[in-house]
C-alpha cells in the first residue's frame, strides 16, 4: 500500500529526467529566476555520465594514445608493453564514481534545484506523481511548464530467441568488468563500431554482424570504409549483409543464426538503434502514445499542448548528448520568457529554437581512424534536394597530420553550396580528426562565405591546414 509523503509540492517548472538534458532544462530556468524540481529514478546524470559517453570514451582512450605513440618513430620503440587492462576498467569506474551520483546530487542542490527521487508519471495537465521504490508518492504540481528529458533506451530487436541470450545492450558494454572472450556485435552504427573498437583492444575476440552494406550508413561513404578496414586490420571479424534472424544458448555460448550459418561468442551486444522512454510515464493523460517520440516544435514545446515540452532523446530529433544540452538551453530560455510574458521568436536561430537539429548537428564516432562531421552529406544534400558540389582532400598530404603520425591517412570532405559558396556539410576521416570539428561546425552554422574563410589563415604545421587545401581545390 502506498503512502502519500505530503500534500503536494508547486513549482515554475518540473524535469521529468536528471540526465544532462534534464539538468541543463533545469539549471536554465532556475537562472532566469523560477523555481524547478528534477525527478528521477535512476541516477542524477543520466544515460551520457554512466552508461555512455564518458565511460566507452574511457575504453577507448588508451588504446588510441597506444596508437597514437606506435604510430610515430622514436617513440613507438617506447611502447614495449601491452595495454594494462584493469587499469583501463579502474580509469573508466573513476570517471563513473563507481556509479554512484552523489557528486552531481551536490550540484544540483547547489544551483537551488529540488530533487525528488523516483519515477514520475503524468496524471493531468501540469500534474505530476512521484512514486519512489518504496511505494511513497510525492504530487508534484507546475505553474507553468512541465519538460519531459526521461531520454531513450536500447531497442532489442524482434529476433526469435534473442531474449534468452541474455543481450549486451550498451548499457553492459560500457560498465562490464572484464572484457568478454568473444563478443558478438549486432549493429554497425556509432555504438557498434565504438565498442567492438574497444572490446578488441581490451582482449575480446570481436565479430561485428552489420545487415547494412557500409559501417556507420549516415555518414559519408569514406568513414564507414576506412572505419571498416581498420578493424578487420586489427583482427575484428566484419561482416556486411549480414541479417541475425535467430538467436540461443548452446551452455555458457551464444549462437546468432544468419543466412550464412551460425557464429558463435560469449556475450551478444545489441546496438541497432534507441527508442523513446516514454512507455511509462502517463503521456497518454495529455493524449499522447505512450512509447512514441514526442512531436515538438523547435522551441521543443510539444505539438498542442503549450505546457509540455520533449527535450532531448525523448523528441527523436537528434539523439547525441551534446544536442540534448543544447535543446535544454533553447527550451529553458523559450519557458522563462514564455513565463515573462516576452515575444517568442520561432525563426531559424532566434535564442529559443534548436535549429542546428537541422542540418547543423556536429558528431565524432571515437573509432581508429575518428570520424568528425557536421552539417548534410552527399547522400542527405542529395535526398533534400539541396544544390552542392563536393570538394575532398587528403589529410595525410597535410603536412600537420605527416608530423602527427608516421603514414598518417585519413580524408576530408567538404560540400558546398554553389549559389551562396558556403559550407553546408563536413566530415573528417583520420586519427585525432575530432578537434578539427568545432571549426567546421562554426563554418557551417555561421554559413561563413568562403570568400572571408579564405582569410583565416591556419597555422603552420599543423593538421588544421586542411582547411587550406580544402578552399584550394574549391578555388581550382
Amino acid at each position: 500500500m502506498s503512502e502519500a509523503v505530503d500534500a503536494g509540492q508547486t513549482y515554475d517548472v518540473v524535469v521529468l529526467g536528471a540526465g544532462s538534458t534534464g539538468e541543463n532544462v533545469a539549471d536554465v530556468v532556475v537562472r532566469g529566476g523560477l523555481t524547478a524540481v528534477l525527478v528521477e529514478a535512476e541516477l542524477v546524470g543520466g544515460e551520457c555520465s554512466y552508461w555512455a559517453c564518458m565511460p566507452s570514451k574511457a575504453l577507448l582512450r588508451g588504446s588510441e594514445a597506444i596508437a597514437a605513440a606506435r604510430a610515430v618513430d622514436g617513440a613507438a620503440q617506447a611502447v614495449t608493453g601491452a595495454q594494462d587492462v584493469a587499469a583501463t576498467l579502474a580509469r573508466r569506474d573513476a570517471f563513473t564514481h563507481d556509479w554512484d551520483d552523489s557528486s552531481q546530487a551536490r550540484w544540483v542542490r547547489g544551483a537551488g534545484i529540488d530533487l525528488v527521487r523516483g519515477t514520475g508519471r503524468l496524471v493531468g495537465e501540469r500534474r505530476v506523481v512521484v512514486t519512489d521504490g518504496e511505494g511513497r508518492t510525492t504530487r508534484l504540481t507546475a505553474r507553468h511548464a512541465v519538460a519531459v528529458c526521461t531520454g531513450s533506451e536500447a531497442a532489442v530487436p524482434p529476433i526469435e530467441g534473442l531474449a534468452d541470450v541474455d543481450p549486451w545492450t550498451p548499457r553492459e558494454a560500457t560498465s562490464a568488468k572484464a572484457a568478454p572472450g568473444r563478443l558478438l556485435v549486432v549493429g554497425g552504427g556509432y555504438v557498434g563500431c565504438e565498442m567492438a573498437t574497444a572490446w578488441q583492444a581490451l582482449g575480446a575476440e570481436v565479430t561485428l554482424l552489420h545487415r547494412g552494406e557500409r559501417l556507420l550508413e549516415d555518414m559519408e561513404p569514406e568513414a564507414g570504409d576506412a572505419v571498416a578496414a581498420a578493424l578487420r586490420e586489427r583482427g575484428v571479424d566484419v561482416r556486411l549483409d549480414t541479417d541475425v534472424t535467430t538467436a540461443r544458448r548452446d551452455g555458457t555460448e551464444a549462437v546468432l543464426g544468419t543466412g550464412d550459418g551460425e557464429v558463435r561468442g560469449d556475450e551478444v551486444l545489441v546496438a541497432v538503434g534507441r527508442r523513446a522512454r516514454t512507455g511509462d510515464i502517463g503521456i497518454d493523460s495529455a493524449g499522447l502514445t505512450p512509447g512514441e517520440y514526442l512531436d515538438v516544435d523547435d522551441s521543443l514545446q510539444v505539438r498542442g499542448l503549450p505546457w509540455l515540452y520533449g527535450v532531448g532523446d525523448v523528441n527523436g530529433r537528434r539523439q547525441l548528448t551534446h544536442m540534448g544540452k543544447y535543446q535544454a538551453r533553447q527550451a529553458g530560455a523559450a519557458i522563462v520568457a514564455r513565463v515573462r510574458g516576452e515575444q517568442v521568436s520561432l525563426a531559424d536561430w532566434s535564442p529559443f529554437v534548436a535549429t542546428a537539429d537541422r542540418g547543423a548537428t556536429p558528431s565524432v564516432v571515437f573509432t581508429d581512424p575518428q570520424v568528425a562531421s557536421v552539417g548534410l552529406t552527399r547522400a542527405q544534400a542529395r535526398q533534400s534536394g539541396v544544390a552542392h558540389r563536393v570538394v575532398e582532400y587528403p589529410l595525410g598530404s597535410v603536412a600537420g597530420a605527416a608530423l602527427y603520425a608516421d603514414g598518417y591517412t585519413g580524408t576530408a570532405v567538404a560540400l558546398v553550396d554553389p549559389d551562396r559558396e558556403v559550407l553546408i556539410g563536413v566530415t573528417f576521416v583520420g586519427p585525432a580528426v575530432a578537434d578539427l570539428l568545432h571549426a567546421a561546425t562554426i563554418a557551417v552554422v555561421g554559413e561563413v562565405p568562403i570568400a572571408r574563410l579564405w582569410h583565416a589563415v591556419p597555422a603552420y604545421p599543423t593538421t588544421s591546414e586542411i582547411w587550406l587545401r580544402l578552399l584550394e581545390t574549391w578555388r581550382g
